[in-house]
């Protein structure tokens, strides 16, 4: 019976240790090794190149036409790392966009997945700029980064397309 429970706790203890190093070691193989294995079994994934004639502008008007938004980075845009964006919003008319709401959401569209963290706008710089932090793209390919902004009873939407190498 001693015997029988040394084994039983010896391969939980295994099962746990696994799941922990599977755990925290996921955020940094796993883009490198799952994707591989989608591209594979999924039909939208045969052609990982971009679709032509997309708009790599870092100036756009909204969606509905609400507002005209830019973003700069603070560093350049490269996979793996964190970088912090200004977001630039103003109002057709060219007004400063102040203490807005902005949401912000991404992702690849060819893969299906977002954005491997949780960006947002963390403060209002004044003259209708926003700092927005916790940016970081795991992959090379092509990116969307959408912002939903809400200032008093305007509402759009505008998303920026990026193609990153990697």
């Amino acid at each position: 019976m001693q015997k029988y429970l040394k084994t039983v706790l010896t391969i939980a203890l295994t099962v746990v240790i696994t799941i922990i190093v599977f755990i925290l070691l996921m955020p940094v193989i796993g883009p490198r090794f799952m994707h591989p294995l989608m591209s594979g079994n999924m039909p939208m994934h045969s052609n990982n190149s971009a679709p032509s004639g997309l708009d790599y502008s870092t100036e756009h008007a909204s969606e509905n036409g609400q507002f005209k938004v830019s973003f700069t980075s603070e560093t350049p845009i490269v996979i793996n790392k964190m970088h912090s964006w200004t977001l630039h919003v103003e109002t057709a008319d060219g007004q400063p966009v102040e203490n807005a709401t902005i949401l912000v959401d991404g992702g690849m569209p060819q893969h299906g997945h977002g954005l491997p963290t949780a960006p947002q706008v963390t403060e209002y710089l004044g003259n209708g700029d926003y700092r927005v932090e916790g940016m970081k793209f795991q992959m090379g390919g092509w990116w969307e980064v959408r912002f939903d902004i809400t200032a008093g009873d305007l509402n759009d939407t505008v998303t920026f397309n990026l193609t990153l190498e990697g």
